[in-house]
């Protein structure tokens, strides 16, 4: 899809220096928990940034998780963080093949940013009567309350704060499935070990490296 604005339908707090960000869904747009769009501000400059999407749908609204630096966030961040309900966007998307597609049984692997297609794939599973597995690292987790949700509605989530716990959480979950991974480039490298160790491959999965 071409540039498109569209509105923001409400912003709030979701985990330490994380927002998550609804969007009213423009005409003819869908995405699947996975994929990204990139989200432009008209600024002193053009900026732009690519988000995951980490709703299980697009019908009607969307969202997208951002995590921002209070310290060190740029004028893109500054700009998302004084987005109210109302405020006018421009996205362009989706973007990725990376993304639920109905599988029956999946292992989502999840570091830091990886946590909002995560959520997003396992309320999709679940909806759809899947059977999902999240392992999500995070010294300071977010999407607490939907992570809570999706293991009170059956999903097996583990919530982590060490590498080594990733490698034993994976070694006890892994059973085949479709593997999903989202996060930047050493938790891709702990989740490929992890898989191995689990006696798995990595052939076949879906994987977003952030870089």
């Amino acid at each position: 899809m071409d540039p498109v604005e569209t509105t923001v339908r409400a912003v709030r707090d979701v985990g330490p220096d994380t927002v998550a960000i609804d969007l009213a869904t423009p005409e003819g747009f869908v995405a699947a928990p996975g994929q990204f769009v990139k989200l432009t501000a008209y600024l002193d400059d053009e900026v732009s940034r690519f988000y995951t999407v980490s709703s299980p749908d697009t019908e009607e609204t969307f969202e997208l998780t951002v995590s921002y630096d209070p310290e060190e966030g740029g004028a893109l961040s500054e700009y998302l963080l004084e987005l109210e309900a109302g405020s006018a966007v421009t996205i362009t998307g989706p973007f990725g093949g990376d993304y639920y597609d109905g599988e029956p049984r999946s292992l989502v692997l999840a570091g830091g940013p990886g946590v909002g297609p995560a959520v997003g794939i396992a309320e999709a599973a679940l909806r759809d009567g899947n059977e999902v597995t999240v392992v999500y690292r995070d010294d300071e987790p977010v999407h607490e309350e939907r992570l809570a949700a999706a293991a009170a509605a059956g999903a097996e989530v583990y919530v982590l704060g060490a590498d080594a716990a990733v490698t034993d959480a994976v070694v006890e979950a892994y059973d085949g499935q479709q593997l999903f991974v989202y996060g930047f480039d050493a938790f891709v490298d702990l989740a490929e070990r992890a898989v191995e160790d689990a006696g798995g491959s990595m052939e076949g999965a879906k994987v977003e490296n952030f870089g």
